[in-house]
């Protein structure tokens, strides 16, 4: 028994054997770690497909989507979505469309709100959209954000020549931001840049004054006039006060300068 210990142990500290086995042993893990991958890379996986074809901005729903097994491999070359929760609920991108047993890629699926148009669906009765038009300095290098509750100031002239910048709209709510393009500036892409900002505005006359959405459309229309965005704190948004005309200053000297067309005309 001795001698057969002594063997073992003389084998296995003899430098030729352990490179030996060494090697054996590298060789296996190589060859489980290589069999591993191959199974994963050619082992099929569930993904969904369009049951119909949806075209742009339509919802996907449950009843659009099975799925079918495709080689793995095929994920790893595109960005397809493999999980049928990231689809339902969310709608087909502008510009693109899923033919009917299609691949959902991730670049033709978005949320309802990153839709161009989907801000209409929202606005009030008696309301409609106005943007303003900005740049990177009026919005604080992109500082203002769907959500945020600013105030917009009025800068011009009086009739005497002198400056005049005040509040003109206090506590408007931003509905979006958009870029040149009217794309949502803070979506997943990175680096664009505001272009316009989108508020819901009364488009209802009260008490024989102009609304406030024909006050803003004659600013932007009229000479040495310009609408400023102010944004304001996280406080002013969460507490937020009812969306008004701030300066009755302001508004007569508009006055002044609109011709009042009665309803109906």
């Amino acid at each position: 028994m001795g001698n057969l210990i002594n063997t073992v142990k003389k084998f296995f500290t003899n430098k030729n054997t352990v490179t030996i086995v060494g090697v054996i042993v590298g060789v296996i893990v190589l060859w489980v770690f290589y069999n591993m991958r191959l199974t994963e890379a050619i082992s099929p996986k569930k993904v969904p497909i369009a049951t119909r074809e949806i075209l742009a901005t339509q919802e996907i729903t449950k009843d659009d989507i099975e799925e079918v097994e495709v080689n793995s491999g095929l994920l790893k070359k595109a960005k397809i979505i493999t999980n049928r929760n990231q689809l339902i609920g969310y709608y087909v991108n502008v510009g693109t469309s899923i033919p009917e047993g299609g691949l959902f890629y991730s670049s033709q699926v978005v949320e309802k709100k990153e839709l161009p148009n989907s801000i209409f669906d929202e606005i009030p009765k008696g309301y409609t959209i106005y943007q303003l038009k900005v740049d990177i300095n009026t919005t604080f290098a992109n500082s203002i954000y769907p959500g945020d509750r600013i105030d917009l100031y009025l800068r011009t002239k009086d009739d005497t020549g002198k400056n005049v910048y005040g509040k003109f709209i206090e506590s408007i709510e931003v509905l979006a931001v958009r870029d040149s393009a009217g794309q949502n500036v803070f979506d997943s892409s990175s680096n664009r840049t505001a272009n316009w900002l989108l508020f819901a505005v009364p488009s209802t006359r009260e008490n024989g004054m102009l609304s406030l959405y024909e006050y803003l459309m004659n600013i932007d229309e009229l000479s040495g006039m310009e609408i400023l965005p102010v944004p304001r704190n996280k406080t002013y948004t969460e507490d937020a006060a009812e969306t008004k005309i701030s300066s009755e200053y302001l508004r007569s000297l508009l006055d002044a300068r609109i011709a009042f067309i009665p309803d109906g005309d």
